[in-house]
């Protein structure tokens, strides 16, 4: 049993290609992360007949990356013997990348990751910066020569059981640090397959939106150059705090879950859409607040 991991934010214009893909994948669960949507991405998820398809369904937006931790948790509850991650704006034609991901978990991989930046030479100075730090962090971790610059910041990739049994949940909520985690549990890393960025036709972003993803991303990645360093955890880089989109990370919301998953609470029966469930959609209930690392 594998499972499909979809983080959705208002992609009516995407999901139904992604999900198309995915429905012929050989997954047992299709989970669905829905958050803080106003358009009609969920309604166009309802509509597809498929007992796989498990929607959570989150009123709030969760912040970046978030929803992927949220994804990794239920899936693991579910018994799920390994998830794949895609974003629900991958509306291009990555099925075969898709197979070669869960291929080579099947095979014994713990963290299997795409290439997203093969043969390219010349890439805008924003993009050169972010690569620079994910490069530095690879190279810190002894991955460089293995892994290059692959991450699971960017592209699909997955997870074993392993895997999702031994990170901990900022090491996926923070994508940087599951390479961290990873290498330090002594789990098995590979680059399972390329797709040029392009291929999976995520949609262009305007120029603020690119910068504060720059930001998250460096910020993230001076996070785990920090533990491998064994130095307080930081997002500083000499005058400058990088945060991006690091404080819209709802890290409560996914303790809240955490914690409902073990207990199927109101919480989580607010947020879960089963096959067959008509319970309607109340929102998340209050949450506890919890420390965000900066």
């Amino acid at each position: 049993m594998f499972a499909a991991v979809i983080p959705a934010k208002n992609e009516e214009k995407s999901i139904l290609a992604v999900l198309t893909t995915v429905l012929r994948l050989p997954v047992s669960y299709i989970i669905l992360v829905l958050n803080g949507c106003t358009d009609r991405t969920l309604e166009l998820a309802r509509s597809i007949p498929d007992n796989r398809i498990h929607i959570l369904y989150f009123s709030d937006p969760l912040g970046i990356d978030i929803p992927r931790a949220v994804g990794a948790l239920y899936a693991r509850n579910l018994g799920a013997n390994g998830a794949l991650f895609l974003d629900g704006d991958m509306s291009g034609d990555i099925y075969p990348n898709l197979m070669s991901l869960l291929a080579t978990v099947h095979s014994g991989i713990d963290v299997a990751l795409t290439n997203c930046y093969p043969y390219i030479t010349h890439r805008q100075k924003l993009a050169n910066l972010v690569l620079k730090f994910r490069a530095k962090l690879n190279r810190e971790l002894d991955l460089f020569k293995t892994l290059g610059l692959a991450t699971p910041t960017h592209g699909p990739h997955a997870l074993s059981l392993h895997a999702l049994r031994l990170l901990p949940l900022e090491a996926i909520a923070i994508p940087p640090l599951t390479l961290y985690w990873a290498k330090e549990s002594g789990l098995n890393i590979k680059v399972a397959t390329s797709i040029p960025h392009e291929t999976l036709h995520s949609p262009r972003k305007h120029r603020q939106h690119a910068r504060l993803i720059a930001e998250t991303i460096i910020g993230d990645c001076l996070m785990g150059l920090a533990l491998v360093q064994n130095k307080p955890l930081t997002r500083t880089l000499g005058k400058h705090e990088l945060l991006g989109y690091h404080l819209e990370r709802r890290f409560d919301l996914l303790q809240n879950w955490d914690q409902s998953l073990r207990s199927h609470d109101m919480f989580y029966e607010q947020h879960v859409i089963i096959p067959g469930s008509f319970t309607p959609i109340l929102g998340h209930s209050d949450s506890i607040d919890l420390s965000r690392s900066k």
